[in-house]
C-alpha cells in the first residue's frame, strides 16, 4: 500500500499566449485545469502506470471542491482533510513564441494547529497498514518545519518506509529524524552537505556522507536533464536519460519519484527504480502545461535508457 501526502495541494490552471507584455491585456487560450501539489502528482503518476495509492489531501473552499472532482477524474483513491481556508490556485503561463514557461505559485491557506493535528491523525488511522509513505512538496503557512520530522516518526511506528521530497528546513528536520529515501536536487544537496556548491564529481560522496550519519538509506539526486545520480551504502549509480524536447517541468520531479516507488511497490531493485523514475520525470517535460507524462513515453525512454 502506498500513501501520499499532500499538505499544500493546488489546483494547477495552464495556459498559453503568443507573446507575454507589460501593460497589455493578455489574451491567452482556453485553461486547463489540473490536481496539483507534490503528493497529489505522486499518486497521478502512479495511476499512470497503473498503480494504486491511496492520497491524503487537504481541502478547502470552492476550489478544493474542484481539486477533490479533479483527483476523482484521475482514479485515485483519496481522502479528504479538510480545512477552513481556501485551497490555492496557481498559474502556469507558456510563451509560444519563445516556449518560455512562467509559473506562477500562490503560498496557500494557512492551517491551524488543529488542521496540522488532523493531517497527522488521518495517517494514524489509515484503513489499512501502509509499506510506503510518500511526502511531496511545500509546507504551508502555519505548519512548523518539523512536520516532516513527526511523519518520519509516524512512519517508523507503522513500519512504513517513507520518502521525502522537499526543499529547505523542513527536508534537513526530517533527515535529521531519519528517512528510507529523499530525492534532493544538486542544491539541496549542496546545502544538506553544508558546501555552496558541488562538482559532480562529488555528488555520490556528499550523498553516502548523508546515508553514512543515519539520514537515510537511499539517496538519489535528481540532476535535471542530466538524468540522476543512486547513492546506497554500497554503490553508486549515474542513470542518464536522452535529450528531449522540453515543453514544461511542472509535476517532472513528483513523475520521478511516482515512477521510483512504484517500482519499489512491485519489487524491483534500486538500480531498475532509479531508471523508471527518470524515464518518468523526463515523460513529463515532453507534454505541454501540467499534463505530467504519457506511458508509452515512458516505455519508450525505459528502453533507451536500458540499453545505454
Amino acid at each position: 500500500m502506498i500513501v501520499t501526502l499532500t499538505l499544500n495541494p493546488t489546483v494547477d490552471t495552464s495556459t498559453t499566449i503568443d507573446r507575454i507584455a507589460a501593460d497589455h491585456k493578455l489574451r491567452c487560450a482556453s485553461p486547463r485545469y489540473d490536481a496539483g501539489g507534490g503528493g497529489i502528482n505522486v499518486s497521478k503518476a502512479i495511476r499512470r502506470l497503473d498503480g494504486e495509492s491511496l492520497a491524503l489531501f487537504t481541502s478547502g473552499g470552492a476550489m478544493g471542491l474542484m481539486l477533490q472532482e479533479l483527483v476523482e477524474k484521475e482514479g485515485i483513491e483519496h481522502q479528504i482533510i479538510g480545512i477552513e481556508g481556501l485551497t490555492r490556485e496557481n498559474f502556469i503561463i507558456t510563451e509560444t513564441s519563445t516556449n518560455h514557461q512562467f509559473r506562477f505559485g500562490m503560498p496557500g491557506p494557512t492551517l491551524t494547529h488543529a488542521e496540522a493535528e488532523a493531517c497527522l491523525a488521518a495517517l494514524e488511522n489509515l484503513p489499512a497498514k501502509p509499506d510506503y509513505i510518500v511526502a511531496s512538496g511545500s509546507l504551508p503557512p502555519g505548519i512548523s518545519e518539523d512536520f516532516y520530522a513527526i511523519v518520519a516518526r509516524q512512519a517508523k511506528k507503522l513500519n512504513a518506509r517513507f520518502i521525502l521530497d522537499t526543499s529547505g528546513e523542513p527536508l534537513r528536520a526530517a533527515a535529521n529524524e531519519g528517512v528510507f529515501l529523499l530525492k534532493p536536487n544538486l542544491g539541496e544537496l549542496s546545502r544538506m552537505a553544508g558546501v555552496e556548491t558541488l562538482e559532480m564529481s562529488d555528488v555520490d560522496d556528499a550523498a553516502m556522507e548523508i546515508i553514512n550519519r543515519g539520514d537515510c538509506e537511499v539517496v538519489v539526486v535528481s540532476l535535471g536533464p542530466g538524468g540522476a545520480m543512486l547513492v546506497t551504502r554500497d554503490s553508486y549509480e549515474h542513470v542518464h536519460t536522452p535529450t528531449v524536447r522540453k515543453q514544461s517541468t511542472v509535476g517532472a520531479g513528483d513523475s520521478m519519484v511516482g515512477g521510483m516507488v512504484y517500482a519499489l511497490s512491485q519489487g524491483q531493485s534500486f538500480s531498475e527504480m532509479v531508471r523508471l523514475g527518470v524515464a518518468c520525470g523526463t515523460a513529463a517535460t515532453m507534454n505541454p502545461g501540467t499534463e505530467l507524462f504519457k506511458k508509452p513515453d515512458v516505455d519508450r525512454l525505459l528502453n533507451w535508457i536500458n540499453n545505454h
